[in-house]
């Protein structure tokens, strides 16, 4: 067990702190006992001794200070990092929009000079080469189906086989011969009477019409358009044309 403590003992920090607030206080009322009224003017004083400070109270107190000085630097260094960061983050977003609005300018140019820019007309398209064109089939003349137009068509075989003839011999012989009927029949003369009776409107036999028959008309003797050119033919080639003959032939 510790003995008692000695007058040479070494005080602890604590009761460095317990003598000098003692000390405090009894200074303070060695003042107090000054100032009261009606007291005498000269009261003894109270010699305070100074509060003592050991080496690790020092220690204590400058590790304090150091603490909050690196705080202090830590929180100035994070502020200028904040300030930075906004500083660049503005610098970036002001080059972006910088950055799109030339796009966006460059872009509306391009736009007003393609509008500006004449449009060149399209070259026009070659033409196929024209292939020759076929030959048009004749156009068949109309004619009317009556003695009219048997004559006239007629008369346009025989312009094409250079046979003469004309419309007024063609039809004087026809009046006289037939009076225009082309199923006339003689069957009492001396053609009937050899079994080969005259035909048609101009009244030809069988053998004569087969023998001047035109190509192009048709094979049967009462035809009027094939009746007609044959005897035309024939009158052609006996008397020299349908208008010379004002009689039998």
């Amino acid at each position: 067990m510790r003995s008692t403590i000695t007058g040479t003992a070494r005080m602890t920090t604590a009761h460095k702190l317990s003598a000098a607030g003692l000390t405090a206080a009894a200074g303070a009322a060695a003042l107090a006992f000054a100032v009261t009224p009606g007291q005498a003017a000269e009261t003894p004083s109270i010699a305070v001794k100074p509060v003592a400070w050991t080496t690790t109270d020092l220690g204590a107190h400058d590790h304090t200070a150091q603490q909050s000085d690196t705080a202090a630097a830590k929180a100035k260094t994070q502020a200028k990092a904040a300030t930075d960061a906004a500083d660049a983050k503005k610098k970036a977003d002001a080059a972006a929009k910088a950055k799109a609005d030339k796009a966006r300018a460059e872009k509306q140019a391009a736009s007003r000079s393609e509008a500006r820019t004449p449009v060149k007309p399209a070259a026009p398209a070659k033409p196929a080469p024209a292939k020759p064109a076929a030959p048009a089939a004749p156009v068949k003349k109309a004619y009317a189906d009556n003695l009219d137009g048997w004559i006239k068509e007629s008369l346009d075989i025989l312009k094409s086989k250079n046979i003469p003839a004309s419309y007024e011999g063609i039809k004087r012989n026809v009046m006289r011969e037939s009076t225009g009927n082309p199923r006339a029949i003689n069957d009492w003369d001396i053609n009937a009477a050899n079994g080969v009776p005259s035909k048609g409107l101009l009244q030809i036999i069988d053998p004569t019409f087969k023998a001047y028959h035109v190509e192009g008309t048709s094979w049967d003797p009462y035809d009027p358009v094939a009746n007609i050119t044959a005897s035309c033919n024939y009158a052609a080639d006996k008397y020299g044309s349908m208008d010379n003959v004002n009689s039998a032939y």
